[in-house]
């Protein structure tokens, strides 16, 4: 039975606010919601999601599923699609509660969501004397679920356990009510129409979460769009500077929308991989609903700043887009295609910033960043594979690598960091670097210090020592960070 008081959001004394939780209850049907009050997540989106990453042109079926009502939608999207029950991310506080109430009392599992996937749910628990959930026909959800429960358990003859506003008209024919996941004040207005029993308060430091799943810190791969103007020693033209810094402000923001759909298409692959499946939408910590409106709302912005700046510029924006939002949804499982895109993605940025320059691009800049990136691309799969294997299992979910292929893919790696190298000394000993440089044979010394830093990535990743992402592990890595110093040095005393 429910005896314990997790947390209580009112003072004493508030009103229909009952502290104590009756300790004979058999009588009274406990009634559970289920999206985003058990399962800290929507099942709804969740079928959509997985359906969408799997078949991407359905996306033109939903309205025509809606038109016939959203109870014959969630049905027409459940039937194609079989989620993983085990890998969703429970509410453990609601969980214990029905736990401690099975045996005891009825459990009854009553949302909105389609029965293939309610009866699912309760299968996988099994925690739960009935199931009550939508059936193609009739969306069990709000004044309908209300009065399927008032007519089963009669008024008052439950307890309900739910999240939304649209509960509300549940709560008002419930006997008590505990409410999840929500805010106090709708804790406050189900307490107008039936005793609270208990409130537990959505997750607090949201704004961290989405600090996260946003993913800030990988714009610093953005600092590409100022290669270009570095290269051409025109870092002193304050119009420049200006463009190239709204320019990295556009990449940011259609990158940060690119991250958290590719986070929504891929939350079962997240939830099976060791360190993916703490990102904030795998473990439930934001809502579905809320990453499907700023995504779209990110890259919205992104192309309005992007097209105020330069048509052209748009234009690689938009291109970068495309191949980004392919790679989420397809290239990504593709093997090798997707680190040639990945290394592509990088290259585009360069382009990007050649572009605000007007200026023709450099064939030496983009050979030299292609070879450099698919090495870091390389590595990217290697530094999981090794993660994967030192989980013991075999294959990458989702990626198309097992743990057999660690040797090739370093070797691969290994050679295309060379190639850059190679790339970078030709440069060097062509005209090519005479036309801005007095001193070019002083770049001969970038070689030495591009190999050791090359080789030694390569070797902190093989010691099992390399963050996942290697950009970000260079970018705070303090030796990469003399290493850059060093070659600005070297850059600057050639000029």
């Amino acid at each position: 039975m429910l005896r314990h008081k997790l947390h209580t959001p009112f003072e004493a004394g508030s009103t229909h606010m009952d502290a104590s939780i009756s300790a004979h209850s058999d009588d009274v049907a406990l009634v559970v919601d289920l999206d985003e009050t058990l399962l800290k997540s929507d099942l709804l989106l969740e079928s959509a999601l997985t359906l969408l990453g799997r078949n991407p042109w359905l996306v033109f079926a939903l309205p025509f599923w809606l038109l016939r009502g959203k109870a014959y939608l969630k049905q027409q999207i459940a039937s194609r699609v079989d989620l993983e029950i085990a890998s969703l991310p429970w509410d453990e506080r609601v969980l214990a509660l029905v736990r401690s109430a099975y045996g005891q009392r009825a459990v009854v599992l009553c949302t909105a969501s389609d029965e293939k996937l309610a009866m699912a749910v309760a299968d996988h628990l099994g925690l739960f004397d009935a199931v009550i959930a939508s059936n193609g026909q009739r969306n069990m959800s709000g004044h309908t679920k209300a009065k399927v429960l008032s007519e089963r358990y009669g008024v008052r003859g439950f307890d309900y356990i739910g999240n939304h506003r649209v509960d509300l008209a549940v709560w008002q024919h419930a006997r008590r009510a505990i409410v999840a996941n929500a805010t106090n004040s709708l804790a406050q207005a189900a307490a107008k129409l039936c005793p609270v029993e208990l409130y537990l308060p959505a997750e607090a430091g949201k704004w961290k979460q989405w600090v996260r799943a946003l993913r800030l810190h990988q714009w610093l791969k953005n600092l590409l769009i100022f290669v270009p103007m570095l290269a051409a020693h025109k870092f002193y033209a304050p119009e420049i500077v200006v463009k190239c810094t709204f320019g990295f402000l556009a990449f940011g923001l259609c990158a940060s929308g690119v991250y958290l759909l590719n986070d929504l298409v891929d939350l079962t692959d997240d939830r099976h991989h060791p360190t993916k499946c703490k990102r904030p939408f795998a473990a439930g910590q934001l809502r579905l609903s809320n990453g499907l409106i700023v995504a779209p709302s990110l890259t919205f912005g992104a192309f309005a700043l992007a097209l105020l700046l330069s048509p052209v510029f748009a234009g690689v924006l938009a291109l970068y887009y495309a191949l980004t939002l392919g790679y989420s949804l397809w290239l990504k499982k593709r093997v090798m295609l997707d680190v040639v895109v990945l290394a592509g993605l990088y290259t585009l940025r360069i382009i990007a910033g050649s572009t605000l320059l007007a200026a023709a691009l450099s064939f030496w800049l983009l050979a030299f960043s292609m070879f450099l990136f698919l090495s870091l691309a390389m590595l990217k799969r290697y530094t999981e594979l090794m993660i994967i294997l030192d989980h013991g299992k075999g294959v990458s979910r989702g990626r198309g690598y097992a743990v057999d292929d660690l040797p090739l893919v370093q070797a691969f790696g290994t050679a295309s960091g060379y190639m850059a190298v190679l790339v970078l000394a030709l440069y060097i000993n062509s005209t090519a670097s005479e036309l801005l440089y007095r001193h070019p044979q002083v770049l001969w010394l970038l070689c030495p210090v591009l190999l050791y830093w090359v080789s030694r990535i390569w070797l902190i990743a093989h010691r099992g020592l390399m963050h996942d992402d290697p950009v970000i592990f260079a970018a705070t890595d303090r030796a990469s960070q003399v290493m850059v110093l060093i070659c600005a040095v070297i850059a600057l005393g050639a000029i």
